[in-house]
């Protein structure tokens, strides 16, 4: 059988791989929670909008249609353990900022949800529809606020995410993101811009210099 023949294999949700986030939420009178949800995604640009699905049995899903708010937490390597964990318990039973030693904080610009202060970039959402697909029910919301950690940001305030040792999710495995192939556009992009946007450039010139530091020192290269 050839490396291309295609085969056959069913229908279901194999869209991979997919974000995986973490949803903290609160009820007007209820404590904070956080539910994991690998269904979830970018959806417009202006207003920057997303859409999460989670099933009417979760205990989010309750919490979110009482309020229409809530976070999208990204996750990081730290928080993977974290992040199962709370894909598997319920916030009916237990606290799971508690259980994961995890911290909330005030959501920016939200009402009642809190974000995960632990998390490396916490986006504050607001519900604007609700659509009932089957399964799931499909929440679209706009982002109103978002929140960085300070170590993700370079001399520039420029965003910089590969220092989140960000981690996705696909068929039913968590993998940490891993080398960076290209950027948007670079199949058209110059040699000079490629470089340069790749890094390869600021290496060659970091070598360069090292090179050329231990041939002052009298160092064999």
């Amino acid at each position: 059988m050839g490396k291309y023949v295609k085969t056959e294999i069913g229908i279901s949700t194999l869209l991979n791989p997919v974000p995986v986030v973490m949803i903290s939420c609160a009820g007007k009178s209820t404590a904070p929670n956080i539910t994991t949800v690998a269904w979830a995604g970018t959806v417009n640009s202006e207003p920057p909008m997303v859409t999460v699905s989670l099933r009417k049995s979760r205990y989010s899903h309750e919490i979110i249609s009482e309020t229409g708010e809530f976070v999208i937490n990204l996750v990081g390597k730290s928080l993977a353990k974290a992040c199962d964990y709370c894909g598997v318990k319920s916030g009916r039973d237990e606290n799971k900022f508690e259980s994961c030693s995890l911290t909330p904080v005030k959501a920016l610009n939200l009402d009642y949800a809190y974000a995960i202060k632990e998390a490396p970039v916490s986006l504050s959402c607001k519900v604007k529809s609700v659509t009932e697909l089957g399964s799931h029910d499909m929440f679209l919301a706009e982002i109103v606020g978002i929140n960085a950690s300070s170590f993700l940001l370079d001399d520039d305030g420029k965003l910089c995410l590969d220092k989140a040792k960000l981690v996705g999710y696909s068929h039913g495995e968590y993998y940490l993101l891993g080398e960076k192939i290209g950027f948007f556009g670079y199949s058209v992009a110059s040699k000079e811009v490629f470089e340069n946007r790749m890094g390869y450039k600021k290496e060659r010139d970091k070598y360069k210099h090292l090179k050329e530091q231990n041939i002052k020192k009298g160092k064999k290269y």
